[in-house]
């Protein structure tokens, strides 16, 4: 072999070397785009989640405070009817 095919040799070397690094990175970009697709659905979904479980926290902090407010009232109520003076 004359040095000319051997340096011909090592270039198509090189280059299907390149190629083969062009294909990974293709592949890998690829399957990255497929993962960030997922994860953008993923974020959606518990983004939904989240958003429904304040709407059901306000909710039961309202509904708290009404319970509270209605037991205040009974209290108060109760200690009208058992104070020393209520019967007299």
């Amino acid at each position: 072999m004359s040095n000319a095919e051997d340096q011909l040799l090592k270039l198509e070397e090189k280059f299907l070397k390149a190629v083969e690094l062009f294909e990974q990175s293709r592949a890998e970009k690829l399957a990255l785009r497929h993962d960030l697709e997922k994860l953008r659905a993923e974020s959606k979904e518990r983004a939904k989640v989240i958003d429904a479980q304040e709407r059901e926290l306000v909710a039961l902090r309202r509904e708290r405070e009404e319970v509270r407010i209605r037991v205040e009232k009974l209290l108060q109520r109760i200690d009208a009817l058992t104070s020393p003076d209520a019967g007299a």
